[in-house]
């Protein structure tokens, strides 16, 4: 075989290296891509003329930065105000959910995977259930139940109160208050549960994309098959999974939204409230949308450039 030949043979497959080299375009700006550009943002600015001229809405953005931050004469200090608080709950929220929920999609991927029935049975009837039902009612269920049987059961409040100063301040921080902990711990649950369906078949088909070939040499070796998910699989699995549970935390971000309607003061839950208060309705929810794009487009960004990097490091 030639020098040649051995330089274009394909790597052995579910190696984790991708058999075929991704080629990657140089995207060019073109004269057409700029007229196309200039009509789109003239049409957007005349239809923002339009819609202005005619609902006769006299705007308020002054009122608006009060709301983010006000001045604690206490403290001798600017403070978050309504929506700074709710953007933090909504990113604390969002980052413990998807911790949450990642594990249990890898427990009930593994079970998806499984050679026992009922592992399979329990797994997928969690997955159809999560996936087939309105979020709405899955957020309603979920919270009254963790929040009147599951907490009080387990007397967390209590804990809490009885832990040393430092360990109060440590739940504050990342978590939320003592008096809205409970809640907050009652909706992350929930909302775990919810995205842990989605986490669960990224988890399966990952597992499932590894070729048999790799089973079969683990067990050529004498491996176990937990020798073999923990020394072999688990290794290519997470390559492959990394970006879209990346992607599924921005899904997290936008999906957290929804706890608003359980009394979650989130970033939405604020803006419902600064709403009703203030009738700034325009100021406010365009203010919440360019503030969760602030915090999703960066992610969706670091998510891109991570798939790319990946996709460089096992290319051919």
């Amino acid at each position: 075989m030639t020098n040649a030949a051995q330089q274009h043979t394909p790597w052995p497959a579910g190696s984790g290296i991708e058999s075929s080299r991704v080629i990657t375009k140089r995207i060019k700006l073109t004269p057409m891509d700029v007229v196309l550009g200039a009509l789109l943002l003239a049409f957007l600015a005349y239809l923002a003329h339009q819609v202005t001229a005619q609902i006769h809405y006299r705007w308020n953005w002054q009122a608006i930065p009060q709301y983010l931050l006000r001045f604690d004469s206490d403290q001798s200090r600017w403070v978050p105000n309504l929506l700074l608080q709710g953007l933090f709950t909504t990113i604390r929220l969002s980052l413990w959910a998807t911790v949450l929920g990642t594990l249990i999609g890898a427990v009930m991927g593994l079970m998806r995977t499984s050679r026992s029935l009922f592992n399979r049975m329990v797994s997928r009837t969690y997955v159809e259930s999560i996936r087939n039902l309105p979020p709405l009612v899955l957020i309603f269920i979920f919270y009254y139940f963790i929040s009147d049987q599951v907490i009080p059961l387990l007397d967390v409040e209590q804990l809490v109160r009885q832990s040393p100063p430092m360990v109060q301040r440590l739940i504050a921080f990342s978590m939320a208050p003592p008096q809205l902990l409970m809640p907050f711990i009652s909706a992350t649950i929930t909302l775990a549960i919810f995205e842990g369906a989605y986490i669960t078949e990224i988890v399966r088909a990952g597992i499932e994309s590894i070729d048999k070939g790799q089973w079969e040499a683990s067990r050529a070796i004498g491996l176990s098959r937990r020798q073999q998910l923990r020394l072999v699989i688990f290794p290519l699995v997470i390559r492959r999974i990394l970006p879209p549970l990346s992607g599924q935390f921005v899904s997290t971000i936008k999906d957290s939204a929804i706890v608003a309607v359980i009394s979650i003061q989130d970033l939405t839950f604020q803006g419902m409230e600064l709403m009703a208060a203030t009738y700034l309705t325009f100021e406010v929810w365009i203010t919440i949308t360019l503030m969760y794009l602030a915090l999703t487009l960066p992610c969706s960004m670091l998510i891109q450039r991570l798939e790319n990097a990946m996709t460089r490091r096992y290319e051919l």
